[in-house]
């Protein structure tokens, strides 16, 4: 398990996880949530865009309070906590990302088939990323588990061969993730978000190079 969770894991790329066209828009809350962290994990950068996310995660606290039965706001909420968890100071970013996993795990609790599977990718990856006992509660086996049934409820997504193949990598199994990155990379674009979907693009083709490279030296 990586302890560098805190200041540079990935889990700011918590974005687009609703897979492909086919998955059901979130409702109002959600879907304002989620064009919220758009902007932000893709739209910005620096200082401005760790003040925002903070600002979003402040927005959300208030929103779940008042709906505890909404799934998919919940699931959003999560992805905007691990995001700001992977922000923040070394003091107070395991505070965000139990926040995270308390939002998702409740998520899935209300209905685990939520934005097909959006959830279980974003806390399979939370669990990849976290680092493990006595500092957080990071674990891979759970992560795994948690990846593959968000792979299972949607396979031809973007974000759920992504993440997947991104917890190959630093697994060591740089074939397998090439395969789910060349997924990825063919999963059909969603009209309602272009610049979700040309950010992760970007990291995905930056992550091919980056396996092609480490192959081409061997």
């Amino acid at each position: 398990m990586r302890a560098g969770f805190i200041r540079n894991a990935i889990i700011t790329c918590i974005a687009s996880l609703c897979g492909t066209g086919v998955v059901a828009e979130p409702g109002p809350d959600a879907a304002r949530v989620q064009a919220s962290w758009d902007q932000i994990n893709f739209g910005s950068s620096g200082d401005a865009r760790q003040e925002a996310m903070l600002e979003l995660v402040e927005e959300c606290e208030e929103l779940t309070a008042a709906r505890q039965d909404d799934a998919e706001l919940l699931t959003w909420c999560g992805i905007a906590n691990s995001s700001y968890a992977g922000m923040a100071s070394a003091l107070s970013a395991m505070k965000y990302a139990k926040a995270a996993r308390a939002d998702l795990e409740n998520a899935i609790e209300i209905n685990p088939a939520v934005l097909s599977g959006s959830a279980q990718t974003s806390l399979g990856t939370l669990y990849a990323k976290v680092p493990g006992w006595p500092i957080g509660f990071g674990d891979d086996d759970k992560a795994e588990k948690l990846l593959l049934q968000g792979l299972e409820a949607n396979p031809d997504g973007m974000p759920s061969n992504f993440f997947y193949a991104d917890f190959l990598v630093e697994n060591d199994q740089p074939s397998e993730a090439m395969k789910h990155l060349e997924k990825a990379l063919s999963a059909p674009p969603r009209a309602n978000r272009p610049l979700a979907d040309k950010g992760r693009t970007l990291e995905i083709k930056a992550m091919m190079a980056q396996l092609e490279q480490t192959a081409g030296g061997k």
